[in-house]
């Protein structure tokens, strides 16, 4: 899919973790995505609400007909720790919503109050595979 050469796969094989991650990533491809709701949302300029989801699958690449039509870089830009915390997890065969640090992301703007715009945070959950 992402276009090896022979010469890397071979090179891709001396690290087994490389090799285990993408196994077991693809097993847990079919049952899980990777869900960040917007649990809080104040004077947001992108319009994000409460209750908006935006949907990723475990290799963390949103699935953009399951998000808002408009999506802030700032915001899903914190998804990506949380998003590699999870991928480890999978990848370990580990469960992967029992992460402890990250579980929420806020946006970096720190508000009209301190002379910003806004503030959005996100709950970041692994949820069973949304068809789509």
């Amino acid at each position: 899919r992402v276009g090896y050469t022979d010469s890397e796969i071979e090179r891709f094989r001396e690290g087994g973790h490389r090799v285990r991650q993408v196994e077991r990533l693809s097993r847990a491809a079919s049952l899980y995505s990777i869900e960040a709701e917007v649990v809080r949302s104040r004077h947001c300029n992108s319009g994000h609400q409460t209750g908006h989801k935006f949907i990723l699958d475990v290799d963390g690449n949103l699935i953009s007909k399951l998000c808002p039509k408009r999506i802030c870089v700032y915001l899903v830009s914190q998804l990506a720790i949380p998003v590699a915390l999870i991928n480890e997890r999978l990848s370990e065969g580990l469960e992967p919503n029992d992460f402890h640090f990250m579980r929420h992301v806020k946006c970096p703007d720190a508000g009209v109050e301190c002379f910003g715009y806004g503030e959005v945070m996100l709950k970041v959950s692994v949820v069973p595979r949304v068809k789509g």
